[in-house]
């Protein structure tokens, strides 16, 4: 999610004046955008000790599975229905004031997908696993700089709705935390070029040495420096800072989900579906308040939680579209499975290309939705209220 700081209008409120620190619904947010986290990790402990590792590794892993039909695989789809809407006034209208949104817009949406079917395409058509290899890899690669690049935009917004603004010095403090955490968590550890499978499909990883790895373990530790300076600077000056859950998303998201990612083997499971539940909290937030606002005058369209009971609707089956319905239907007609046995792109190469593709561009799409040059993020930047009855 990209960074979402345009200025709340002089007449708003933040959010914290108008409602308690500690509310039920700040807990909640506070949970959904990361803050669970901390407490999976003696859960975890928890239940390895009383049912055994094994035990316990197939119940967490076969709940995560199942669980993806309606986290994992809904927070993909729901990112092409936000950004295929009104296409044509996006793309070629007026829909953006700036024209370098507007191309952003047309590289994501219709650019990116092409590259990256074509690439699928020649290496199916091939039968290359390294080429199909290579895309995966490039996802493995782009999925950490998407995970610290939401984190920060979740902070950033979360803290804006809180009446607490970075200005361009410290946000480039933080931004470069977040990126240095990206560098480290993918050249950790050091590899000389393994062979790995990936949805059946095989192929050798590309080498990165150990001096890289110590190299982009030091940038990451200096950039702690500027990170903290910030920080304690911008409370002397501010005074009590209403962070708690902003922090909390930006640390767990480059830390917990990025960097030490694999550190507990149950809580690795989980978090797709913590990044999943994060993005999908900021959907909601952005589509309520949307709604609320066209409850009434002029619009008077269908009611906020009709709005995002569809979006949900859709989500879930279009979820299931891309990720079970079409690769299955594929690799069923197309792919041989006596032919297929043995062979580096395995049974379902179509579940591993489409997998990859969605998961990449769903990357790309992220970065044109969550910019500030869309206006519909002025829908993130405070709560808008029902409209009053006759």
């Amino acid at each position: 999610m990209a960074p979402m700081t345009a200025a709340l209008a002089a007449e708003d409120r933040p959010l914290e004046a108008s409602r308690a620190r500690w509310s039920p619904g700040a807990i909640a947010e506070f949970l959904l955008v990361g803050g669970v986290t901390p407490f999976l990790y003696p859960l975890s402990w928890l239940l390895r000790k009383s049912l055994g590792l094994d035990a316990s590794d197939y119940a967490v892993g076969f709940l995560m599975f199942y669980g993806a039909y309606v986290i994992n695989d809904p927070h993909f789809a729901v990112t092409y229905v936000l950004f295929y809407r009104d296409v044509r006034a996006r793309a070629f209208g007026d829909a953006y004031e700036r024209r370098a949104q507007r191309v952003r817009y047309v590289v994501a949406g219709l650019v990116v997908p092409v590259l990256l079917s074509a690439w699928a395409a020649a290496a199916l058509a091939s039968r290359s696993a390294s080429l199909l290899g290579a895309l995966i890899q490039l996802m493995f690669f782009l999925v950490g700089w998407h995970y610290v690049k939401q984190g920060f935009g979740v902070m950033t917004v979360l803290a804006q709705r809180r009446g607490v603004r970075f200005d361009g010095r410290e946000r480039l403090a933080i931004l470069a935390h977040c990126f240095a955490g990206w560098a480290y968590a993918w050249a950790s550890p050091a590899d000389p070029g393994t062979e790995v499978e990936e949805k059946g499909v095989v192929y050798t990883s590309i080498a990165h040495s150990l001096s890289l790895e110590r190299v982009t373990h030091v940038v990451l530790l200096a950039s702690v420096v500027p990170l903290l300076w910030v920080l304690v600077q911008k409370r002397r000056r501010e005074g009590r800072l209403p962070i708690a859950s902003p922090m909390m998303a930006l640390l767990c998201s480059v830390w917990s989900w990025s960097i030490y990612s694999s550190i507990d083997p149950l809580v690795r499971y989980v978090i797709p579906a913590l990044h999943s539940v994060q993005y999908l909290y900021f959907v909601w937030l952005l589509k309520r308040n949307e709604g609320r606002e066209r409850e009434g005058p002029p619009w008077f369209e269908v009611s906020a939680r009709v709005r995002v009971g569809m979006l949900a609707v859709s989500a879930l089956g279009l979820g299931w579209v891309l990720f079970h319905g079409a690769p299955s239907a594929l690799d069923g007609i197309l792919v041989s499975r006596k032919a297929s046995e043995g062979t580096a792109l395995g049974p379902t190469p179509y579940f591993a290309a489409l997998f990859t593709i969605v998961n990449i561009h769903h990357y790309f799409m992220d970065y044109v939705i969550w910019r500030r040059d869309n206006p519909e993020t002025r829908y993130l930047q405070r709560d808008v209220a029902r409209p009053s009855g006759p």
